[in-house]
C-alpha cells in the first residue's frame, strides 16, 4: 500500500510540474492532484526535494517500460513510438521533465538525480545497441539520446502543424542507431 501511494504521489508530482511549472510544485498541490488528503504528500516526501526526486524516479522508470521492445520492432521504431508517445498522450512527462532540467540548473542536488534517471534510460538504450552488436554502443546510446531529447524539445516548441510525423522521426533515428 505504501508503494502504490508513493507512486500516486510521485504520478500526481509530475502532473503538477507540467501543469503548474517548478513554482507550483508544493505539497498541498500535489496532495489535491492525487485527491488525497491534506498532509498526504508530506507524509511520505517530507522536503520538496525529496518529492522532487520522486518525480525523476518515476519519470526515469516510466520511460524504461516505454522502452521495452516492441514484438519485432527496431529500437529506432521504438525510440520514434516513444518520441510521438510523450508529443501526443504523455506530453506531461515531457513538460516535467524539462520543468526538472531547469531547476537542476539552480540545483545540483536536483541535477545528481536527474542524471541518475538518465543514466538508467541511456542503458536501457546501450543494451539494446549491443544485443544489435553495433560498435561503440555507449557512445551511440548517448548520441541517440542526445538526438531524442533535442528532436523532443524541437517538436515540443515546434508552431503547430511542423512537427515531425513517426516516419521521420523514425528515418532520422534509424540513421543516427544504424541500418536496421
Amino acid at each position: 500500500m505504501a508503494t502504490e501511494r508513493r507512486t500516486v504521489i510521485a504520478d500526481a508530482a509530475i502532473t503538477t510540474l507540467a501543469t503548474a511549472g517548478g513554482r507550483g510544485l508544493t505539497h498541498r498541490a500535489v496532495d489535491r492532484e492525487a485527491r488525497l488528503p491534506l498532509g498526504s504528500t508530506s507524509y511520505y516526501f517530507r522536503t520538496r526535494a525529496d518529492l522532487l526526486r520522486a518525480a525523476v524516479d518515476r519519470l526515469a522508470e516510466l520511460d524504461e517500460a516505454a522502452l521495452a521492445p516492441a514484438t519485432g520492432g527496431t529500437l529506432a521504431a521504438d525510440l520514434a513510438r516513444v518520441a510521438e508517445q510523450l508529443l501526443s498522450a504523455d506530453r506531461e512527462r515531457l513538460l516535467a521533465r524539462y520543468e526538472l532540467a531547469l531547476e537542476s540548473v539552480r540545483r545540483p542536488e536536483l541535477r545528481e538525480v536527474l542524471a541518475a534517471g538518465t543514466h538508467r534510460v541511456r542503458g536501457a538504450i546501450e543494451q539494446r545497441l549491443t544485443e544489435q552488436g553495433v560498435v561503440a554502443a555507449r557512445d551511440v546510446a548517448k548520441a541517440a539520446l542526445a538526438l531524442v531529447d533535442g528532436l523532443l524539445f524541437a517538436e515540443l516548441t515546434a508552431a503547430e502543424g511542423q512537427q515531425r510525423g513517426r516516419a521521420e522521426l523514425e528515418a532520422t533515428l534509424a540513421r543516427l542507431v544504424g541500418a536496421e
